[in-house]
């Protein structure tokens, strides 16, 4: 059966689940979001950015979408580990990223999208001036999207203080560290409080983008943009074997 391009929409019922029950923006109260923002830093991890990307990238064939790369110079953004002691075998393997902009010169934003990867495991001094453009654009944003431990600069930011989130299962003991005023949800695939949206390790991403997707914009989107990606996304932000495999719990805000 030939199944036209963006045609089939699957009619999905969704039931009120605790970890999206506080995500209450109205999109239809005004234009739906278009300016989209992906930050970047040395060493990223590559499906971070590209998973949601690719599916966003489908998404703007369908409706007028704008995209920013932004960093804090116009230098091409590697993946590549920035020490030696994060690359231990000395590989050159890694994939570039050139910005479109940088934190001074970036667009007014409606979504901004923060990846994680080795890279955040940087010195605190080289993230400053990443986390003042947090900080700044935050206010105005619509929508925060962070994928792994992208969550873990939104946190030291300080953006996600008295919010619920998540983050890699793996760098999970991390999380408080990052951010001590935060609700860390260990069980979740991903997490939607208000307008920030936190989704768990690397693939996860894709799945945390779809869901939102589906409710800004209408599930049948999400669903014809995984159908078309061939994608078998889960839908339940509370499947999450990885927080089984690693016998986490949840972190509760510092008093």
């Amino acid at each position: 059966m030939h199944i036209p391009f963006f045609t089939l929409a699957v009619a999905t019922g969704v039931a009120l689940n605790p970890l999206l029950a506080s995500c209450v923006e109205d999109s239809k109260a005004r234009p739906l979001p278009s300016s989209f923002g992906v930050l970047l830093f040395p060493a990223f991890e590559a499906l971070d950015v590209f998973g949601p990307l690719d599916a966003l990238n489908l998404f703007s064939l369908q409706r007028q979408l704008k995209l920013s790369l932004i960093a804090s110079t116009l230098d091409p953004v590697s993946t590549a580990p920035r020490s030696a002691a994060m690359n231990p075998f000395n590989s050159t393997f890694s994939e570039s990223i050139v910005p479109t902009h940088t934190f001074d010169t970036a667009p007014p934003l409606d979504v901004l999208l923060i990846p994680g990867g080795i890279g955040t495991r940087s010195p605190d001094p080289f993230f400053d001036d990443h986390l003042a453009f947090i900080r700044a654009r935050f206010p105005k944003l619509r929508y925060l999207i962070t994928v792994c431990t992208g969550a873990h600069l939104a946190a030291k930011a300080g953006v996600l203080d008295g919010r619920n989130a998540t983050t890699n299962k793996r760098a999970w003991a991390d999380a408080p560290v990052y951010g001590p005023k935060v609700r860390w949800i260990a069980h979740a695939r991903w997490v939607a409080d208000g307008k920030v949206w936190t989704s768990s390790g690397v693939s996860a991403g894709i799945d945390a983008l779809l869901a939102w997707v589906g409710e800004v914009y209408g599930v049948d989107h999400a669903d014809e943009l995984a159908l078309f990606m061939e994608y078998e996304r889960h839908t339940d932000p509370s499947w999450d074997p990885f927080a089984e495999y690693y016998n986490i719990t949840d972190h509760l805000p510092s008093s």
